[in-house]
């Protein structure tokens, strides 16, 4: 008798206690950045378990593209609410950053109380050039996909030049980036199109729980009532948690301005977390001072070698912040830095929810091309300028660590060349040459008194 091809007979459907072990999951092993984590999921939801038919899941991530925030968490958030309801997609998104938000607080403790050994220095200082060339390497890669003319590449240069020599702020570019992508839209279309976004499904995987005709689900119906109670609810989850701060420890407390800080940095992250971070710069260390500049980078480096979105790097900075400040007193630096850090978390990823809570039910009603991409566009092509001046910043500290009158650090920039040549010419893992840069600065650290005994150092 012939059995029936599994891959011809729908899934059985998914519980929420299922699904809960699967965002779990997800969020312990979503390494890689948005690309890699967006793929994950791909193979996962669409592929292997078909939860979600791949037409539906590129509609959903094509949104997600649109929004300021982690594309890739967004995603989950989006596929969690549209199987499970509200819950489900706060599982989803909750689950996707924790288990990265532990590791970072206990990563961050580490580098503030051990960071002085020759050991934690030796891998901290292989790590460093490898950024610099991965930062330059996200801003080759987005800028190939996304600066399609040349229009959009003049506006790339322009941010370029507008943050690294006119050192205009970061929401004021994205802005103006955002009026251009409008006027551009109207003016020349053809120079704004994005084409297909992620493009269209190409494959079918058999039949999807929630599959190409399947009805929308009542609760992924558009409702003013729903959209109502959602913001509402968003409002009082912000209002309530800043105005908590601010009566406990004032407006101009250091976790009061952190949640204000992050909140409008969660509003501004178009592009990725490299586009955001030279803004979380601009606040973070020149104008509160909440870290240094050699923190920022350290931060970025840890950031890149766990789970989760790579905006997580906010964590690291909201830990040293509160450390550094010593919120609770000097007793209590730990409590203090693990805190602040739950608190920017909270702040810089509340609103993903509330985009794709509030935003989903229009996007499942309108499914097909979505408009009003120009401005984007602009932003995109803007973000590459962005990013090419934090990969300038990044060499800079790194490579003349002690500013350009001093002595040029050949041993950071050879091991930034060849992080550089990894990741361009062999296709080399970011993780990967993460754990070979750092290996190579632990050993130059031992290496280098022994060559200064021969006379190799000066």
């Amino acid at each position: 008798m012939n059995q029936p091809d599994p891959s011809q007979t729908p899934p059985q459907p998914v519980t929420l206690g299922l699904a809960f072990w699967y965002w779990l999951k997800l969020g312990f092993i979503s390494f890689g950045g948005p690309a890699g984590q967006i793929a994950i999921m791909h193979q996962d939801l669409v592929a292997k378990k078909r939860w979600i038919s791949e037409r539906r899941y590129l509609h959903a991530l094509n949104y997600c593209m649109l929004l300021p925030g982690p594309e890739a968490q967004q995603l989950a958030i989006y596929i969690g609410w549209l199987m499970h309801r509200t819950w489900g997609g706060v599982i989803a998104g909750g689950l996707f950053v924790l288990p990265s938000l532990f590791i970072l607080i206990g990563l961050s403790w580490i580098y503030l109380a051990f960071g002085h050994l020759p050991s934690v220095a030796g891998v901290l200082y292989g790590i460093k050039p490898a950024v610099t060339a991965i930062v330059v390497f996200a801003a080759y890669r987005i800028g190939s996909r996304a600066l399609k003319n040349g229009l959009l590449w003049t506006m790339a240069a322009l941010a370029f030049l507008a943050i690294f020599v006119f050192d205009m702020p970061f929401p004021l570019i994205v802005f103006v980036a955002g009026l251009l992508g409008a006027i551009g839209g109207k003016v020349a279309p053809q120079k704004f199109a994005v084409g297909g976004g992620h493009g269209a499904a190409k494959h079918s995987y058999g039949p999807a729980l929630i599959d190409d005709d399947t009805p929308i689900p009542e609760h992924a119906k558009f409702s003013w009532l729903t959209i109502s109670k959602l913001v509402f609810v968003g409002l009082i989850l912000w209002g309530g948690a800043i105005g908590f701060l601010c009566a406990r420890y004032g407006w101009n407390g250091a976790l009061t301005q952190m949640g204000w800080f992050f909140t409008k940095a969660a509003l501004l992250t178009f592009g990725g977390a490299y586009a955001v971070l030279p803004y979380v710069y601009q606040g973070a260390v020149e104008h509160y001072q909440w870290l240094t500049p050699h923190q920022m980078i350290d931060g970025l480096a840890l950031g890149e070698t766990t789970p989760g979105p790579l905006i997580m790097v906010v964590t690291f900075v909201g830990f040293v912040a509160g450390w550094t400040k010593a919120v609770f007193g000097p007793d209590h630096l730990f409590l203090a830095g693990a805190t602040a850090a739950f608190v920017v978390t909270y702040f810089t990823f509340l609103p993903s929810f509330l985009f794709i809570l509030v935003g989903g039910p229009l996007v499942e009603s309108t499914r097909g091309i979505l408009k009003y991409t120009a401005p984007l566009t602009g932003i995109t092509a803007a973000v590459v300028g962005v990013i090419l001046n934090l990969a300038a910043f990044f060499a800079y500290h790194v490579f003349w660590p002690h500013g350009f009158t001093e002595r040029f650090d050949a041993i950071a920039a050879l091991i930034g060349l060849s992080a550089l040549l990894a990741l361009f010419r062999y296709k080399v893992g970011v993780i990967p040459v993460i754990a070979y840069c750092g290996a190579a600065g632990l050993l130059f650290t031992y290496v280098k008194p022994w060559l200064a005994q021969v006379g190799v150092f000066l």
